[in-house]
């Protein structure tokens, strides 16, 4: 019944933008800690971004902080990645990932199919 479905991925030239979505169901949305991971061809997943279930919290990888901006809507079961002045660097499948936050839902870790984001002019 748990699902998180990514959208948003694409083909922009260096420098522009996109927003990644990924819309959550199945669980207590707000009861969870969300995540934005990525993959590169032959490199390591690595976490991008992450942000409380409260909203408050947020944490960003080195190399996208002041580009990225992570972000969610607990009424509509939404959390989003705002990327801006893209780099080729930045291409990847862009992952969803659902962690619970209470003692009995920390077991829980879910995550979505991936997104394609390629920057290349």
């Amino acid at each position: 019944q748990v699902q998180l479905v990514e959208s948003g991925g694409g083909l922009v030239q260096p420098g522009g933008s996109l927003r990644l979505s990924c819309a959550a169901s199945g669980f207590t949305f707000s009861s969870y800690s969300m995540s934005w991971y990525r993959q590169a061809p032959g490199k390591e997943r690595e976490l991008v971004a992450a942000i409380a279930g409260a909203g408050r919290s947020t944490n960003y990888v080195d190399s996208v902080k002041g580009r990225f901006t992570i972000s969610r809507d607990n009424g509509k079961n939404t959390v989003y990645l705002q990327m801006n002045n893209l780099k080729p660097a930045d291409t990847a499948v862009y992952y969803c990932n659902a962690k619970g936050e209470t003692v009995i839902t920390r077991r829980y870790d879910y995550w979505g199919q991936g997104t394609q984001v390629t920057v290349s002019s």
